[in-house]
Parts: C-alpha cells; structure tokens; sequence
C-alpha cells in the first residue's frame, strides 16, 4: 500500500458555486487502477462524489477523464505508471460538466447520430448472407475498435474552437461504413459531410490519435473520407450517378 494525495475536481452547476479543487489523502495499492481507487474514495470518505463507469475493463469507454494532465481512461490507468504520489483529476474537456466528473456527451451523441452509424446493406438479402472478405475488413477494423469514450472529441482542437464541427469519432466512424462493402447508401445521404464543420474541418494534429485508448487513428479516417470525397466527385464530373 502507497500513500496518495488525489486532488479532484469538483462543481455542482446546480449550486451557485464555482470549481474548485478537493483534496483526498488516500492509501492503495499501487497496482489498483485510477477508478479503483476512485470508488473506494466514494465508498469510503465522500458519497457525493460523481463520476461514470462501467465495464471497468476499457470496453465501455465509460469513465474518460483527465489525469495528470492526460485524456485517458480511469480503469486502464495504473496507479503505479503515474509515477508521482499526487494525483490530479479532472473532467473531460470540450464538454459542459454535469457534476464533478461527469460530463454533457449530447453534442458527441447528436454527431454520430447524424452520420446514421450502422450499415446500410442492399434491400434484398443475397444467398449466403451479408459477406466480407478478410482483406476488405482489414482496412477498417481499427475503426471498428473505437468504444465511442469522447476522449478523441475532449482532445481535439478544432472542437474546442466551437464551431459546431462534427468530431474524430463520429467522422472516422462514417469511414467505416462507407468503405464497407456490405454498406450500400448513396454517395449523397453521406457527402453532408462535406462542408466546412465537417470533413475539411480537421486540422491534422494528431491529437485524437495521441489520447485514443484504443489506438483507432480517427484521423485516419477523415483523411480517407476526404479522399473518397475527391474521387467521387471526379466520377459524377463524367456520369450521371445519385
């Protein structure tokens, strides 16, 4: 067992109060994970504390903050790899704060919404169902990983700017989609994107590859978007197509 010193982040918007800071002197083990030893500070020395999670095991995306200075996870942050006794804790920028740790994700839910994240296969069911070769699916498993955490949303620049701009996760997940084979929409229910606060919005700073846990590379995607967009634009400049 170590000695910590968490300083947390705490405001209530339904109290006329301001953020401040609240210290916790704490003992864990330094094998426990950030959110470990955030539930025991709620179990045992302040059960007003508030902050989300869920899986505990970096598959919900769930418990997204700042520690020491990171955009990261709370369950996949060891205690131990902080190497420093104090340990700071804040909630996810770029979002509005609900109390404490939680966050107002409306604006990262409201954007994949709008890029209708799911497949869109042909009417009739073909055969031997909806197939894909392993080479086709290799070009877009690393988006497929993505556990929609918002930490790519809270990291990005452009976000943070507010200009309305649709985010990392929810542009890199409409790549997915549209290099999908099995995906049969139209180029014109996903060229919407292609507007200023979406795909060319993106200043290709790498943040959202910097914090992802899961090591999607979004830019990666957009920068794939933007490439489709370009190529399908050629084609429609030569044939008639919807």
């Amino acid at each position: 067992m170590a000695k910590y010193l968490f300083r947390i982040l705490r405001f209530n918007p339904a109290r006329d109060e301001k953020p401040y800071f609240q210290e916790f002197s704490y003992e864990a083990s330094e094998k426990d994970s950030v959110l470990d030893a955030l539930r025991s500070i709620r179990d045992n020395l302040d059960p007003t504390l508030a902050f989300r999670y869920s899986c505990r095991e970096a598959v919900c995306g769930a418990c997204g903050m700042v520690i020491n200075g990171q955009i990261t996870l709370a369950c996949r942050t060891i205690l131990e790899s902080l190497k420093s006794q104090v340990v700071v804790i804040e909630p996810l920028p770029n979002f509005e704060i609900q109390k404490d740790l939680m966050v107002d994700m409306t604006p990262f839910w409201k954007a994949l919404r709008e890029i209708k994240p799911f497949l869109h296969p042909q009417p009739e069911i073909p055969e031997k169902g909806y197939r894909i070769e392993e080479k086709q699916m290799e070009r877009i498993y690393q988006f497929i990983n993505c556990i929609l955490c918002g930490c790519c949303y809270s990291a990005c620049p452009v976000v943070a700017r507010g200009q309305g701009y649709l985010g990392p996760a929810a542009l890199a997940k409409l790549y997915r989609f549209v290099e999908d084979p099995r995906d049969k929409r139209s180029f014109s229910s996903w060229a919407k994107v292609d507007r200023p606060d979406g795909v060319w919005a993106c200043d290709t700073v790498f943040r959202c590859h910097e914090v992802c846990p899961k090591n999607v590379r979004p830019a990666d995607g957009i920068e794939g978007l933007r490439r489709k967009l370009v190529v399908e634009k050629i084609k429609r400049l030569f044939k008639k197509e919807p």
